[in-house]
């Protein structure tokens, strides 16, 4: 099956049904059950007036236009778009925060300190390839709804993913009833957890801390907490849409292109950069709905089905952290191999005998650095060539695209090679510099054993 964006449908003087309500599934720590509520809000305002009679010369055809469209353009200043923006949905917000801790991680190390388990995988749905395997990680629950005492949130849960690549990926995610113009702020509400208030992010940072100082000794080279590279993304997962979900994101694009980017709603964003932001809408059913940015995405689905789509998603992010943080490190070798090479053809480096800062020493630890940033690129590649053309392979996509990961490959690339050249053009001077010394030694045990036979000789006889 090939999954296609779902068209926009055609208002014929009937208000489309909303979802039915369905049975409440018992939460539980990986999926909490979807409350939905049906309710029934017009379609989109027609963009076509009536059609003058003038225009229209035959009788019979003027008698239609005018008998459908004056319905039509009639109901829309009445109902739907200041109510669909002021109605409170239900909606489930999940944060990612990542962050990298070292270059590697211990697994079975952290399992003995910290009680996590192994992930069950992805949930296979749609059209989702059997063949698709993406980083197995531990899982350690944080939180969950019974820990909370705030009651803004009908349901919260947190849990922390370890990957053996030295990545933390927090989780939380929050339900609740909210208009849809203020979901922006959802992350600046306060949750009451063991006495304590604090924000979502906080909360996370908190949470990361206490982990991180928990597994510290299954960490291979690791990270100081200021240096530590971090990602940030938010999904915005709309459990009920009053109406069709092409309909309800036509009738609300100002409010949803500046929940994407971050923006107040009151902002009166241009239109260029609202069609931009919500240029490209990915659907699998008629009532779903799913578009992506550079922080944050929506996703509307009152079937609760998206799972997948919030594993790619963290997945993308999880690639991008490691590509930033890769690229960071070698624009800090950049930085030293340019104070090597200004004091290598300087002079000043003849002082210099400590083992750790030879050129030798640092071509091994450039090596090293090279295999990792083989290893992140091929991990990069055999994601993309894994998913393929499938519905998640072009989320995938569209999130690289975003993210701008092909830029992030050049760069490391570019600035491995130039971190190659710079020290093998260090390592071959100063090999140069020991064969010529190797030279003149030769030359002066040459000439100076001779002259001491000579001498030898005079000073005997």
């Amino acid at each position: 099956m090939n999954p296609r964006s779902v068209p926009r449908k055609e208002t014929e003087g009937t208000v489309p049904d909303s979802p039915q309500p369905s049975a409440i599934p018992v939460p539980s720590r990986s999926h909490f059950g979807i409350h939905r509520a049906s309710s029934a809000l017009p379609s989109r305002k027609s963009p076509r007036p009536p059609a003058p009679r003038a225009v229209r010369p035959e009788p019979e055809r003027i008698t239609d236009e005018q008998s459908v469209e004056p319905r039509k353009h009639s109901r829309t200043p009445s109902r739907g778009r200041p109510r669909t923006a002021e109605t409170a949905l239900l909606v489930e917000t999940v944060f990612f925060f990542l962050y990298d801790i070292g270059r590697s991680v211990d697994l079975r190390k952290i399992a003995a300190l910290v009680p996590a388990h192994d992930d069950l995988g992805i949930v296979k749905r749609r059209d989702t390839p059997a063949s698709l395997s993406l980083p197995r990680p531990l899982i350690l629950q944080l939180g969950e709804s019974e820990s909370l005492e705030s009651k803004d949130f009908e349901s919260f849960s947190a849990q922390a993913k370890i990957y053996d690549e030295g990545v933390v990926s927090l989780i939380v995610r929050v339900k609740l009833r909210i208009p849809f113009a203020e979901m922006r702020v959802i992350q600046d509400r306060v949750i009451v957890l063991g006495g304590r208030s604090m924000t979502i992010p906080s909360y996370a940072d908190e949470s990361f801390r206490r982990l991180c100082s928990a597994i510290r000794p299954a960490v291979v080279d690791p990270q100081s907490e200021a240096n530590c590279g971090r990602e940030a993304y938010t999904a915005f997962c709309l459990l009920e849409c009053p109406s069709d979900p092409a309909d309800f994101l036509e009738d609300n694009r100002a409010i949803a292109a500046a929940l994407l980017i971050g923006e107040d709603p009151a902002a009166e964003l241009h239109h260029g950069q609202i069609h931009t932001t919500l240029g490209k809408p990915f659907s699998y059913r008629k009532d779903d709905l799913a578009i992506f940015d550079l922080d944050r995405c929506l996703i509307i689905d009152p079937r609760g089905d998206y799972e997948d789509l919030l594993l790619i998603v963290e997945h993308a992010n999880y690639q991008l952290l490691e590509l930033r943080v890769l690229d960071m490190l070698l624009d800090k070798w950049l930085d030293e191999s340019e104070r090597d090479l200004r004091m290598t053809y300087s002079g000043a480096d003849k002082g210099r005998k400590l083992l750790k800062t030879s050129p030798q020493i640092k071509l091994v630890r450039l090596q090293s650095l090279s295999f990792d940033a083989l290893f992140i690129l091929e991990n990069l590649e055999n994601s993309s060539k894994i998913i393929g053309d499938y519905y998640l392979g072009q989320i995938y996509d569209r999130l690289c695209t975003i993210f701008n990961t092909e830029g992030w490959k050049w760069s490391i690339e570019r600035r491995l090679d130039t971190l190659r050249s710079v020290y093998d053009m260090i390592k071959t001077d100063a090999s140069e510099r020991k064969m010529l010394l190797l030279e003149v030694l030769f030359i002066i045990v040459c000439v100076l054993f001779p002259v001491m036979q000579i001498l030898q000789v005079f000073l005997l006889g």
